[in-house]
């Protein structure tokens, strides 16, 4: 686990809100109160360790495995599932689902689930704070398959050549829907495409939230200072389908068991216990603290209306 400043202690509780928000949705598709969605178990580290490195005035675009993004940077869990329900008291009203969130008071530009829109939108947000002077650097999340869209190359290459503060964030999960990546890249790291368009790159475990932490803050930090973009690919696992529900049977499981043994969460929690930052006792009672919050932000979300027609119909121009 890396050194660096922000408490271990708050990475491991923002992973352990995320995992049991993420089996929350499971369970609510599982009993019919929520659409089909997508999640991201397996990547929390990615997530927490980047969110938690941008500074206030950051803006941050993402997919459709946007749990993680959202929930460390500060967004309400209540909130959260009461729009992926399709309920009144979501952040965007139930308009959303669980694909399309955005978090204008958290910095929060758009969630997408168009493969790579994200990526087609970093740079004109960029050049926006650019040319009105703003100090905010822009987190464009995206996976490996979004890698291999032309977007990806567009928005890297008009980023570079137009000096944009970009922080591009690759969470390499190994699959693309339901397509390995081997299938779909020739080599391991998207990092390694970086040097083609002039601008520094870093792949970093994706599956230790220091080790994360450290390389975003640095890269944050270069951007900010450079007003050039940076790519920081973090080579992690999605270990639940592509969305819900997906029994895996593409999967290898030999593959996925040593994955499954490098669970983020539990690579966290075992280092801060080792380390004496943490105890046995401490760390179940941080679990009972998270499993308190989603039960609550659960009630609030079932108790919060459907829409109304008017409501329903408000954004709808054709």
């Amino acid at each position: 686990m890396a050194t660096h400043t922000t408490d271990p202690r708050k990475l491991l509780e923002q992973m352990l809100l995320v995992r049991a928000y993420e089996e929350a949705i499971v369970a609510g598709s599982q009993a019919g109160k929520v659409p089909g969605t997508c999640t991201s178990v397996g990547q929390e580290a990615a997530a927490v360790g980047v969110v938690n490195a941008l500074a206030p005035e950051d803006l941050i675009l993402t997919n459709h495995r946007s749990s993680g993004h959202l929930l460390a940077r500060g967004a309400d869990p209540g909130r959260m599932l009461a729009e992926v329900m399709g309920r009144s008291g979501g952040y965007c009203g139930g308009h959303s689902g669980s694909l399309h969130i955005s978090v204008k008071e958290l910095g929060v530009v758009l969630t997408s689930t168009i493969v790579g829109a994200e990526l087609s939108l970093a740079p004109g947000v960029a050049l926006s704070q650019k040319m009105l002077g703003r100090p905010g650097i822009v987190a464009c999340f995206f996976g490996d398959g979004a890698a291999c869209e032309g977007s990806f190359h567009e928005s890297i290459n008009l980023a570079a050549l137009w000096n944009l503060p970009v922080l591009y964030i690759c969470e390499n999960n190994h699959w693309q829907a339901f397509v390995h990546r081997r299938e779909a890249m020739c080599k391991d790291h998207v990092s390694d495409w970086a040097a083609s368009y002039g601008i520094p790159a870093k792949t970093v475990d994706g599956n230790d939230v220091g080790t994360v932490l450290v390389a975003a803050q640095a890269a944050a930090a270069q951007v900010r200072d450079s007003g050039r973009p940076y790519l920081l690919e973090t080579y992690t696992y999605r270990t639940r389908g592509h969305f819900e529900p997906d029994d895996q049977a593409y999967v290898d499981p030999a593959e996925r068991e040593p994955w499954l043994a490098r669970d983020p969460i539990k690579l966290c929690r075992e280092w801060l216990i080792a380390d004496g930052q943490l105890s046995a006792a401490q760390a179940e009672a941080l679990a009972d603290k998270v499993a308190t919050r989603i039960a609550a932000a659960q009630a609030f979300a079932d108790d919060s209306p459907f829409p109304s027609t008017d409501a329903l119909t408000r954004y709808v121009y054709a």
